[in-house]
């Protein structure tokens, strides 16, 4: 009996809607983010709106504050929802494994004194782009050699493209196709914190122009206070992560390569200039998913994580799988750790918008890329497994 490929996936995903929506495997952290939205929301609808619209003697002033509110957190709140029940741009896993290579075990105990050919893939392939070698590497997971800033997240077990981050706050990666939501989100919530302190602050100075002190018009309004300090703490972490980012878009950097590989002398090959880095990701068509997860697959598409063969490379990464887990984890909550973590491994920065894709046969291992123009990372993939 067929199944729809939402019901086979193999990557650590949630599903709803017969696989319309996917979130990753800790949506349920999205309740806390849901909660401390809404919250103090409805206090100050129910409160300090209220008040101000008695001290505007219900003009319009009094319902724009209530409208602004109500319509900027729906806002707010769909983005939320774009993010995190989006496909982030998740690579499908390779059906047709490359072909192994014939290469040989320099470990391998031999008797006549000579090394044993031994089949395996090559654990990584170098790529030129604009003239600067970036290596790619094999995801034995996926089956299939990454394009460059395609990573792999332990957490939700998937490669993505242009992987930014895993962040649990919205129980999502964020990667190519959610990052623009992901971004108006945080500076939404931002926007949103502001005028929520500066209304309750508004609120507090009528009470004291009433009661004669700021002591009587606090103890009138305690909720006011309160919702001042909760957007004054809450205002620290998402305007700096907004600040952040911005800081990213303009450099056309991602969080995952700049904490993962530091340097000063790496070249930012990505960088189109601050404006074009700002249209690349505002005013660029969102690409569609590569995986219809509501669709019916036959039994022999199911295969997505056959094994493999290649037990030294296997071997080989899997003492540095605990260690990747814990950075996805980490970049997501807590940037200041992984990057002093990784204060030691500089490495060149990739860039990823080729005109020119051509292979170097010469070198089975060797790929030069062009950049100026988009091109589909399919055909990226496509030319690394045939190499």
């Amino acid at each position: 009996m067929a199944k729809r490929l939402y019901e086979v996936w193999k990557g650590k995903n949630k599903f709803i809607f017969k696989g319309r929506l996917i979130f990753g495997p800790d949506a349920k952290s999205m309740i806390v983010t849901l909660l401390l939205i809404i919250v103090p929301v409805v206090i100050f609808c129910t409160n300090v709106a209220r008040n101000l619209f008695d001290e505007t003697s219900g003009n319009i002033a009094g319902y724009a504050v209530l409208m602004v509110t109500v319509v900027f957190t729906i806002y707010v709140l769909i983005l939320l929802l774009l993010t995190s029940a989006r496909d982030p741009g998740i690579v499908p896993r390779n059906l047709h494994p490359p072909t192994e290579e014939i290469c040989y075990d320099s470990s391998a105990s031999i008797d006549v004194g000579r090394q044993t050919p031994t089949p395996r893939l090559p654990p990584t392939r170098e790529v030129i782009v604009n003239g600067v070698p970036v290596r790619v590497k094999y995801c034995i997971t996926c089956q299939l050699y990454r394009p460059p800033r395609c990573s792999h997240c332990s957490v939700c077990d998937n490669c993505v493209e242009r992987f930014d981050h895993h962040c649990p706050w919205v129980g999502q990666c964020i990667g190519l196709r959610n990052y623009r939501s992901f971004f108006l989100f945080i500076s939404s919530s931002t926007i949103l914190c502001i005028f929520i302190f500066a209304m309750s602050a508004l609120n507090i100075k009528f009470l004291t122009d009433d009661y004669g002190t700021v002591w009587k018009a606090i103890k009138e309004s305690p909720l006011s206070v309160v919702l001042m300090v909760y957007c004054f703490i809450f205002l620290w972490f998402v305007g700096g992560l907004t600040c952040f980012h911005l800081y990213l878009i303009g450099t056309n950097q991602t969080t995952y390569e700049t904490f993962r590989y530091r340097g000063p002398e790496r070249p930012r090959i990505y960088d189109l200039g601050f404006l074009n880095n700002f249209r690349e990701v505002f005013c660029s068509r969102i690409k569609p998913s590569r995986n219809n997860f509501h669709a019916y697959v036959q039994e022999d598409e199911r295969g997505f994580a056959r094994g493999m063969n290649s037990g030294t490379y296997i071997s080989d990464l899997d003492g540095n799988r605990r260690e990747k887990v814990e950075d996805d984890r980490e970049i997501g909550g807590d940037l200041l750790k992984i990057s002093q973590r990784r204060e030691g491994g500089a490495t060149q920065q990739n860039t990823w918008k080729p005109e020119e894709v051509v292979a170097n046969r010469g070198d089975p291992s060797t790929m030069i890329i062009n950049v100026s123009t988009p091109i589909d990372i399919e055909i990226v993939v496509q030319l690394l497994d045939e190499m």
